[in-house]
């Protein structure tokens, strides 16, 4: 793949042994992970911050900015930043490996903070609707170009429709992030597949994180021009089995590339590349070349507006096929 047609993850905590969540990330470090992820055929990611301390965060964010600003390669493949979280729901099974000490409802004194730390570089961020009074937050960041995701959260779907309603375009990988015992109906994955034609919904394709059954039925249920897969990498990913850190967690990573944090049973991203994604969704899934590759080049840089379309609803990109000139995403 060249570096127009590279694939495209927007959301990316770590690469090549490098945690973008360490408060001592290194210019060395940034450039060793860029370059594992040109390696493996990626030309664009978000690099991803989580739920912290907000001092640690900003600290993180703003680490990150300047670290790129001085390195060629890591201006050119990443095209941003994605914050996910602290504004999380509280409750264990929806805020996952997020620290509950750092979760937080959604203020706009503490986002505003955050995207100054960011440089304007903030592409999405990732928050519970259920914990945006009024939804301030999500207006605030959509009236800035910012893309408001959900995610970890479970609001209603009254909540859901104000949030939209508010600027709410995207779900952070839906599946994920949620209870393990959930109302067999009446459950935040069935709301969010319900409002699919206003969401762009993103997907885990490791294999682990959503059974590819399951992924399957999702990406019916929704249409593939509503969708398209991210890793949620961390540190492991390109590197191999061992252990890893996510910003102050402690990682373990099996031969199987399951990443688990090291005192409990959650998931904690992932350390599949997107080739093994892609090799997924066709040896897997069964779709065809063109199909995985929309999920994984084209929608994710419609999203941001780098397919010849401008980002926001899947109804406004829908129909811009894999041909389209992709030119580089310039920061915001």
């Amino acid at each position: 793949m060249d570096d127009l047609r590279g694939f495209f993850d927007l959301q990316v905590n770590g690469y090549g042994g490098v945690d973008f969540n360490r408060d001592d990330l290194t210019a060395e470090g940034l450039h060793r992970a860029c370059r594992c992820l040109e390696g493996d055929g990626v030309a664009g990611i978000l690099a991803t911050i989580i739920s912290d301390d907000l001092d640690r965060m900003a600290h993180r964010l703003a680490n990150l900015a300047v670290l790129r600003a001085r390195d060629d390669l890591a201006r050119r493949i990443i095209v941003g930043f994605h914050i996910e979280g602290p504004f999380l729901n509280e409750s264990p099974g929806y805020r996952g490996v997020h620290r509950a000490e750092a979760i937080r409802p959604a203020d706009p004194e503490a986002m505003e903070r955050l995207l100054a730390a960011a440089a304007g570089l903030t592409r999405i961020v990732t928050l519970a609707p259920e914990r945006d009074a009024g939804m301030k937050v999500t207006k605030m960041l959509a009236d800035r170009g910012v893309i408001a995701s959900a995610g970890h959260c479970d609001p209603t779907l009254d909540q859901l429709h104000a949030a939209i309603d508010a600027g709410l375009s995207m779900f952070t990988h839906l599946g994920n992030g949620c209870e393990q015992l959930m109302d067999r109906h009446d459950n935040i994955i069935q709301r969010a597949l319900s409002l699919s034609g206003h969401l762009w919904l993103t997907f885990i394709a490791d294999g682990f994180h959503v059974p590819l059954t399951a992924l399957g039925n999702y990406f019916r249920a929704a249409g593939m021009d509503r969708c398209l897969v991210v890793t949620d990498d961390v540190a492991a990913a390109g590197a191999g089995p061992g252990r890893y850190t996510l910003g102050s967690q402690e990682l373990i990573v099996d031969a199987d590339r399951i990443t688990r944090g090291k005192n409990n049973h959650y998931l904690v991203g992932s350390a599949a590349t997107m080739r093994q994604a892609m090799a997924n969704l066709i040896d897997g899934l069964g779709l065809s070349p063109e199909q995985a590759l929309r999920l994984t080049v084209t929608n994710p840089r419609k999203v941001l507006g780098c397919g010849g379309q401008l980002g926001g609803s899947p109804t406004q990109a829908a129909g811009a096929g894999i041909g389209l000139d992709m030119q580089r995403c310039p920061p915001r």
